[in-house]
């Protein structure tokens, strides 16, 4: 099928959306995968997680 996607292939969209727009095709085998994978969500909150703590840390002035 052409919109199924294995974890390992989810995770790379998941890490590729943060430089770029992913395709249509691929945004909605992505969404399709992390409505189904109970393991994939989580990571993609860990990447969220860490994204939020880059931000704060980038924005930290010291005071």
């Amino acid at each position: 099928m052409l919109l199924r996607r294995t974890c390992q292939q989810v995770a790379h969209l998941l890490i590729a959306r943060e430089d770029c727009e992913l395709k249509l095709a691929d945004r909605i085998a992505l969404r399709a995968h992390l409505f189904a994978c109970k393991a994939c969500p989580r990571f993609e909150r860990q990447i969220f997680t860490m994204q939020n703590a880059m931000r704060q840390w980038k924005n930290y002035t010291g005071e």
